[in-house]
């Protein structure tokens, strides 16, 4: 039981050792790298940066045949920390179970990889250290997260003049025709939202009234469906269905988000169109403003035919 316990907490070099399956591997490790990033899910750890520790051990296949003293040839400890950079620039995440899974598989697509020990650390929330340990092998890979193939979507923004027109279903008809899954965006309703003074309150308060507006569109059409992450947006892709985009949550995760300066409705959905693959953004019933991410083009809220 004592020899349990130290090995709870020992480091995962020495866990790999004791739980190593029959046969020989080889083992890689990084040791106490660390990174300064956004990442809780606390109200207190947003919009502020703290000290994560990584340490992470791979057993691989030991190599058949001289190295030849060839870094091609072996699991680069690189390949490690590129996968830790990765999965933190995807976007900001609430939990550090997730983070690991997440560099835990990135790792184990690496050819010679077989398990993957992940021990991430919170360094700044207490007077210890605040973390997590997983455990995965190659069988445990669900997916491969660099071939999450994702369809360029049809990008348009409606204003309220276009929620509320005769013609939205028969635009939707439209836009929906082709073999591109459809998004659609909204700004914030016509009635004066509360002013707190405050920025960090006042940017979601905003978010929150462009949600409010995409539920009012959701009611004028059943084909619509309100999405707020990106997991439920990927799946409407795949499956054919019309998401409506409600934005706090992506916005707020996102690692490299849109400036808060990006108020305007038009531009903070421009910004999602660029941020999801799409080519170009249509804008129904509004100006086309500058400085957006991706190409804009305008149509007139009463015509029929788009």
């Amino acid at each position: 039981m004592t020899s349990e316990i130290r090995l709870a907490f020992a480091h995962p070099s020495e866990r790999a050792q004791a739980t190593a399956a029959r046969g020989p591997l080889d083992r890689i490790s990084v040791r106490d790298h660390l990174v300064e990033v956004e990442i809780g899910a606390f109200q207190a750890e947003r919009g502020t940066t703290q000290r994560i520790c990584f340490n992470v051990v791979v057993e691989v296949q030991p190599l058949t045949g001289p190295i030849d003293d060839d870094v091609d040839r072996i699991l680069s400890y690189d390949r490690v920390t590129e996968a830790i950079a990765h999965e933190l620039s995807e976007e900001r995440l609430n939990l550090l179970e997730t983070l690991a899974e997440r560099i835990a598989e990135r790792i184990l697509l690496e050819p010679q990889a077989v398990r993957a020990f992940v021990r991430i650390e919170k360094l700044d929330r207490g007077p210890g250290a605040l973390g997590v340990e997983i455990v995965r092998g190659r069988d445990q890979v669900h997916h491969d997260p660099r071939n999450d193939a994702r369809p360029h979507p049809r990008m348009v923004y409606l204003a309220n003049a276009a929620i509320a027109a005769p013609h939205l279903s028969g635009w939707i008809d439209q836009l929906s025709a082709s073999d591109r899954p459809l998004i659609l965006c909204v700004g914030a309703p016509d009635l004066p939202a509360p002013v707190t003074g405050h920025a960090m309150t006042q940017r979601r308060i905003d978010l929150l009234a462009i949600e409010q507006n995409a539920w009012v569109l959701a009611s004028r059409d059943p084909r619509c469906v309100v999405v707020a992450t990106r997991t439920e947006l990927d799946w409407a892709m795949k499956n054919g269905r019309i998401s409506v985009w409600a934005p706090s949550k992506i916005v707020l995760d996102a690692v490299d988000g849109p400036a808060e300066a990006k108020a305007d409705a038009i531009t903070l959905a421009a910004w999602f169109a660029g941020w999801f693959g799409a080519d170009e953004m249509l804008v129904i019933g509004a100006a086309l403003p500058g400085g957006a991410d991706v190409p804009l083009r305008a149509a007139d809220a009463g015509v029929a035919r788009l």
